[in-house]
């Protein structure tokens, strides 16, 4: 299908150098229902956000720091605990709903928004908002690319990161840092499994909410497999459905791995060995794993690209006044500025998403006194774009990890659960994405 090439408009393949839903507000703008105004002066901003890395406390200061500014406030709503609700949420609005100023939408949410003209381009409005888009991390700002336009730009991001117990490490005379592939840590498994014991595991995956098939995409790059390329779905290719099989080896051959509904939970209670989690899980993992030392590395890799990006963007609602988008941006850059990107990233762990923010003396300073928290930097330039088959099309994420769940759960075969997952999917794109897509 040649109708949207993403690498197109991706370019960079990340080369450079992330249904009842609650509705409290909470920040220092005024209140009133949500709605904002089309004015300029006095103007008032909602924001949409479930926090993401339990944020909550560091949103509220940069927008105690955007008011100081601005002769605008902004109303943070608590729109829903993850992204998933936030977006439940969303959709309500658009069907006649108040409509926010500005929305958190994940790697898997913002797209359909895009392809329906539900949400803003927002290069014509750079230049009235100040933004500077050189300044943004190049892969990251190519996230939000389609159609010659860019939908959202970069706010809590993320890459996953492969977690492990020093301690755990040290005992079985391993060496302190990750393992260099994933066959390297096959070797080291079943010596971490006999020293972690029985009831715990050498290594556990997220389950299907806890995006399996985020963190699987990586592991499954470096087996040459894919979900797809492009439109072109690869679920059913040789090389993925060995990715598949080399995941239910681990939990139900070999038995050092298993899937677990909280992986970062898990993991700082000393429960296994590693796990691939979040750069926005390094702090409360850092803070709970009282019992041993953290440590990060980079995804295992081969030649293949090892890690994908993801996390959450902002955007704005295509069907607010003018005013109200342009102020809406002014925020969106004021926040995800140098300076605030730092803030953000320094308490709560997901990367800053501005060039001159690494550049910093302060940042780098950061950086050496956390090295846990330099992983995700350093590692960046060997991320690529996520496959179109987990982002680009609705619901295709909890479809994968779902698929993910039955062969590490239950054994499954793993030919057979990709060729009915590669058909799921497929008939979305066909149905809701084909239709719709740029000629």
């Amino acid at each position: 299908m040649a109708g949207f090439n993403r690498r197109h408009f991706l370019g960079l393949a990340g080369t450079a150098a992330a249904t009842a839903a609650l509705t409290a507000c909470t920040g220092t703008g005024s209140g009133g229902n949500g709605g904002g105004n089309a004015g300029g002066a006095g103007s008032r901003i909602t924001f949409w956000s479930n926090h993401p890395g339990t944020s909550r406390d560091v949103e509220l200061e940069l927008i105690r720091r955007f008011e100081a500014e601005n002769d605008i406030s902004v109303q943070l709503i608590s729109a829903g605990k993850n992204y998933e609700e936030v977006a439940q949420k969303f959709n309500a609005s658009l069907a006649g709903g108040e409509q926010p100023d500005v929305v958190v939408l994940s790697d898997v949410g913002w797209f359909n928004y895009a392809l329906n003209k539900t949400i803003e381009p927002l290069d014509t409005h750079f230049s009235s908002a100040g933004v500077e888009p050189d300044d943004y991390v190049d892969a990251l700002l190519a996230d939000y690319l389609f159609d010659g336009s860019h939908f959202a730009l970069p706010y809590a991001r993320s890459t996953p990161l492969f977690y492990y117990n020093k301690d755990l490490w040290q005992r079985v005379g391993l060496p302190d840092r990750g393992p260099e592939s994933w066959q390297e840590f096959g070797e080291w498994a079943p010596e971490l499994q006999q020293a972690i014991g029985n009831g715990k595991f050498a290594h556990s995956w997220g389950n299907a909410i806890d995006y399996l098939a985020w963190t699987f995409q990586g592991p499954n790059w470096t087996f040459g497999g894919a979900y797809s390329q492009e439109w072109d779905l690869k679920l059913t290719d040789e090389r993925t459905i060995e990715a598949g099989n080399w995941l239910r080896d681990q939990i139900h051959t070999a038995r050092y791995a298993n899937v677990s509904p909280d992986i970062a939970t898990d993991f700082a209670a000393g429960l296994c060995g590693s796990t691939i989690a979040s750069t926005g899980s390094l702090s409360g993992i850092t803070a709970t794993a009282t019992s041993f030392e953290v440590g990060t590395a980079f995804l295992p890799r081969t030649e293949q690209p090892g890690c994908p990006t993801g996390g959450a963007g902002l955007a704005i609602p295509s069907g607010i006044p003018d005013q109200r988008k342009e102020n809406a941006l002014k925020f969106i850059e004021f926040i995800t500025n140098a300076e605030n990107t730092a803030y953000f990233s320094q308490n709560v762990s997901y990367m800053p998403v501005r060039k001159t923010a690494v550049e910093s003396d302060e940042f780098a300073q950061y950086l050496n006194d956390n090295p846990n928290a330099r992983t995700a930097v350093d590692q960046l330039p060997f991320t690529g774009p996520q496959d179109n088959a987990r982002v680009f099309v609705p619901g295709a994420d909890q479809i994968l990890g779902t698929g993910f769940e039955r062969i590490a759960l239950q054994n499954a075969d793993v030919e057979s659960t990709f060729a009915d997952v590669q058909e799921q999917i497929q008939r979305i794109i066909d149905r809701q994405i084909a239709p719709n897509l740029p000629r």
